[in-house]
């Protein structure tokens, strides 16, 4: 079969085995995928769906005991499995590329930047100075602002979009014709992430590359792709034009994951959210029927003994036997507040912060960096605080401070249930170290692969609930099914477990010692919709049940909004906003908070309201005078921002923003969004003793 000279890459028929305790076991099964010039192809599904083996079978970089059990792929019109060594090296040289998802174990950390793209073009037959030239012209066409700069440095100096944004020219500086994305903007901030999706989008255009954008992220398809193919257990379960199937899904599966963001302003008040119960198959597993109908609330008999074809519905395809009531899949979760329950009685003060202050690098002068500046907060018990900001605001040297890790500046305060917390956890109390317990980002790293689940959770219990025997074996069966691990899960060390249910691990950890705060620190950042969907609502039982007090650490704003009673807007170490929730997301905002959100992705946004931020956040070791947002900011009204550093001050009861412009006067803007974006919002403003 010929390829059709329209489509950059064809998937005819696919199927991808590996092979598992002497057998081949099918990862993908006859997949069928085109995706024609300049277009952008999304795949999405959960982890271990095949997205990624779908992507390596692309660029034949199947792992050693991965093979291609049929098909093939065609990369403009070039059987990929019938190439030759120089054939293929050729083709992954001129004709494709890909970006991976952490540019920093794609960059080498010994060499230069400017060395390491200057690579590319060297390979390509450019000489030393061409290629250095050429290096220099494709930072620029990424958006970096100070190519020079970049050149200079190594990758430990840049920040995640920095990174990525190299990452993307080393990939394009072969002029290829496909361009693979897997997962490049999982860990970034909001604003960075619409950055690096705006500079995918502006050289999609410039260079008329096509592109498969693999993503758990599905607000961040619906921005990018024209197209989107939802894989389940290496099936295309459906596919189609990007808005049809988001709008209009007609396969079950695709409504199941819809179902499990917390966009659209939902609350945790409001009901859990909607999961999908049980787990995928295993390698090999699929029977005769359905793949999705033991987890499918409409599965019948025949889906389970017949396996449904892939109906075409005008240009829509689904893989369900009863695609046209895919939408009446029964919801898992219920979806509105218990009104039965009683009214929350007044609850008390669990942690005080008051004029936090963190310098690195201190000296007799007063100099250094200042991460965190003047932080003052207080925390109930059984409610969240949502901390957010870019990367660089000082999300990171606050948790830290708060749990002891390093020591703030004198003539701070912090107070745990009435009582002040010494600096350094070393010098705190027992009962102070086991209330105060956090949940790392990555449980990879957290979690000893050597060991058993059981034994990390029971040496937890061990240490911060002075267990042992029955009574420890008792509390961690319990501990364990608060968390939904089951005896197998505790039987296996942390390496044999998925992504979702390492993170359970991991809060069962810091539940042992019955704390009564726990920092959240991007906990489902990592995770796709339907395991982050799964997590929230496991956090939002165990606060419920436990009284448990969380700071909950984001970029994801959605989940945020979902999780917080409180929300607290950091920049530069300063609290820009702080304020209940959906006040602080209804607004007035303060001007980065406003700039937050309207970068940050949801299904159906349009982008004509979204507010670009110029340049990076500055560096925090020579903040700008004045408002220290002022370099930055849309709104800006003239030499007070650049001289004074505004108040924090109330916009309504127990909201505040740290701004010069009045609230009412940013809710006035911030309704005619975004035909006032593109100028100051007046002349001048004086302040009160009448400076300008």
């Amino acid at each position: 079969m010929n390829g059709n000279a329209e489509n950059v890459l064809e998937l005819d028929d696919l199927s991808v085995a590996y092979r598992v305790g002497g057998t081949d076991r099918l990862v993908l099964r006859n997949v069928s995928l085109r995706i024609g010039r300049g277009e952008a192809y999304g795949l999405v599904g959960e982890s271990g769906c095949g997205k990624s083996t779908a992507a390596l079978s692309v660029v034949r970089y199947l792992p050693r005991n991965g093979s291609v059990a049929g098909g093939h792929v065609r990369l403009d019109g070039k059987d990929i499995m019938g190439l030759d060594r120089e054939e293929l090296r050729r083709v992954r040289a001129e004709d494709l590329s890909m970006v991976y998802q952490d540019p920093a174990k794609a960059l080498n950390p010994s060499i230069p930047i400017g060395r390491q793209l200057a690579e590319v073009f060297e390979i390509g037959g450019a000489s030393a100075k061409e290629a250095r030239s050429r290096a220099y012209e494709m930072l620029e066409k990424v958006q970096i602002s100070d190519p020079a700069r970049v050149m200079g440095g190594y990758p430990h100096q840049l920040s995640g979009g920095m990174q990525q944004r190299v990452g993307i020219a080393m990939a394009l500086a072969s002029d290829p014709k496909m361009l693979i994305l897997d997962e490049p903007t999982t860990g970034l901030d909001a604003t960075v992430e619409a950055e690096v999706l705006d500079l995918i989008g502006h050289l999609r255009r410039e260079f008329s590359i096509s592109i498969l954008f693999i993503s758990h992220n599905l607000a961040v398809v619906s921005r990018v792709c024209d197209r989107v193919g939802v894989l389940y257990a290496g099936m295309l379960v459906e596919e189609g034009p990007t808005d049809r199937v988001f709008r209009n899904p007609r396969h079950p599966y695709t409504v199941a994951l819809l179902r499990c963001l917390p966009g659209g302003g939902r609350r945790k008040s409001s009901g859990g959210l909607d999961t999908i119960p049980g787990f995928l198959p295993g390698l090999g597993a699929i029977g005769e029927g359905c793949a999705f109908a033991d987890r499918c609330g409409l599965a019948t008999e025949r889906c389970r003994t017949e396996r449904p074809p892939l109906h075409d519905l005008d240009g829509q395809m689904s893989r369900c036997h009863f695609h046209d009531r895919a939408q009446s899949l029964p919801h898992t979760t219920r979806h509105a507040p218990d009104e039965s329950r009683e009214p929350p009685a007044p609850r008390r003060p669990v942690l005080r912060v008051q004029g936090l202050n963190k310098t690195y690098g201190r000296d007799r002068a007063g100099g250094g960096v200042a991460a965190v500046k003047d932080l003052s907060l207080e925390l109930k018990a059984g409610q969240t605080l949502g901390l957010v900001g870019e990367s660089g605001s000082g999300k990171t040297t606050f948790a830290r401070t708060l749990l002891g890790l390093i020591e703030p500046d004198e003539g701070g305060r912090i107070e745990l249930d009435g009582k002040e917390l010494a600096e350094r956890v070393g010098d705190r109390s027992f009962e102070q170290t086991k209330s105060l317990q956090i949940i790392f980002q990555n449980p990879d790293s957290a979690l000893n692969r050597s060991h058993s689940v059981r034994g990390l959770i029971g040496r937890a219990l061990r240490q911060l609930g002075g267990l042992r025997g029955a009574a420890m074996d008792r509390r961690l069966k319990e501990l364990a099914g608060s968390v939904r691990l089951t005896d197998h899960h505790l039987s296996v060390s942390p390496r044999q477990l998925s992504g979702g249910l390492k993170q359970r691990v991991a809060i069962a950890r810091a539940f042992a010692g019955d704390p009564s705060v726990v920092v959240c620190d991007e906990p489902t950042s990592a995770l796709d919709v339907s395991v982050q969907a799964a997590i929230l609502n496991l956090l939002v039982e165990l606060q419920s049940e436990r009284d448990v007090s969380y700071i909950f650490i984001s970029h994801d704003l959605g989940v945020v909004r979902y999780l917080s009673d409180n929300v607290l807007v950091l920049y530069l170490g300063r609290v820009m906003e702080y304020g209940p929730s959906e006040e602080v997301f209804s607004g007035p905002h303060h001007p980065y908070t406003e700039a937050l959100l309207s970068a940050a992705s949801d299904i159906g946004d349009a982008e004509d309201g979204r507010i670009r931020l110029e340049g990076e956040i500055p560096s925090a070791a020579a903040p700008p005078s004045g408002c220290a947002f002022h370099t930055r900011c849309p709104r800006r009204i003239g030499s007070i921002c650049d001289e004074l550093d505004p108040p924090l001050k109330e916009a309504q009861s127990g909201h505040a923003i740290r701004c010069h412009i009045p609230a009412d006067e940013l809710a006035a803007l911030q309704v005619q969004r975004p035909s006032t974006l593109s100028r100051p919002v007046s002349a001048e403003r004086r302040d009160d003793n009448g400076r300008p």
